[in-house]
């Protein structure tokens, strides 16, 4: 649609694909929220695929500095020889399409591991199978994100969740 009003109104369209994002207010929904609250609590976390998924997590500081990067740069029809067959690109209207995320997969059960270690205390572990319609592995290019504004994020898992959880306890009193 947003491709659509490109196109027939010559409204430039810049679309942001964000990529696992953890933070400081975090959806609740999301599982950086989810675990960092049932380890916490000492209850049980749900792992799906037996924990065989790999996330490209990003903290949310780098979100915004992308978006803040990318806030200034007005899209026109590209004349890339490929754009054609590009979605991140379009040779007819003025859109751009950027991948905000780490760029690095992390393994869920490191995620796990890394938030354990921040909150002191283990998690329960309740292994399932695969949940329908989920995907094992997500990863962002962000080649595009880091050609245009010479910048991609960088917040390393460690440094992201010691954050998060820094926040977690004051927020929530833990």
């Amino acid at each position: 649609m947003a491709h659509a009003y490109a196109h027939l109104y010559r409204i430039p369209m810049t679309g942001l694909r964000f990529f696992t994002v953890y933070g400081p207010w975090g959806r609740p929904d999301m599982a950086p929220m989810k675990f960092a609250r049932a380890i916490s609590r000492g209850a049980p976390i749900d792992i799906y695929n037996d924990g065989r998924m790999r996330r490209d997590f990003t903290y949310i500081d780098d979100i915004v500095e992308g978006v803040l990067r990318v806030l200034d740069l007005v899209p026109a029809p590209s004349r890339d020889a490929g754009a054609a067959d590009d979605p991140a690109l379009s040779p007819i209207a003025p859109w751009r399409v950027y991948n905000i995320g780490n760029g690095r997969p992390v393994d869920l059960m490191h995620f796990i591991a890394v938030l354990e270690t921040a909150l002191g205390r283990e998690a329960t572990r309740n292994m399932l199978p695969m949940q329908p319609g989920d995907v094992a592995a997500t990863w962002a290019d962000t080649a595009d994100l880091e050609a245009d504004t010479g910048w991609r994020p960088a917040t390393g898992i460690e440094d992201g969740v010691k954050r998060f959880v820094a926040w977690y306890r004051e927020y929530y009193g833990v």
